[in-house]
C-alpha cells in the first residue's frame, strides 16, 4: 500500500519583530512596558525559578508583584 503525500507551498512568513517591537507589543493594563535587566547570583535565580515552577507561575509575574508591594503606586 503506497501512500502519496504532496507538499504545497509554505505560507509566507511574517517578518520577525525586532526586540523593541516585541516589548512594545506586550501590555499590562494598557500601560507601556519597559524592560529591566538585573544580575542575580545563580543560587538566588535557581531558588526563584524552582519556586515559580512549583507554583506554576512566571518569574516575571512574581517579580512584578514583589516590586509593586515594595514600591506601591500613588
Amino acid at each position: 500500500m503506497n501512500k502519496k503525500v504532496s507538499f504545497g507551498m509554505q505560507p509566507a512568513a511574517k517578518p520577525a519583530a525586532t526586540p523593541d517591537q516585541w516589548v512594545e507589543s506586550r501590555s499590562v493594563e494598557e500601560e507601556k512596558i519597559k524592560r529591566l535587566t538585573i544580575d542575580l547570583p545563580e543560587s538566588l535565580h535557581k531558588r526563584v525559578k524552582m519556586e515559580c515552577a512549583s507554583r506554576g507561575t512566571k518569574m516575571a509575574d512574581e517579580i512584578r508583584k514583589l516590586l509593586e508591594k515594595e514600591f506601591p503606586g500613588i
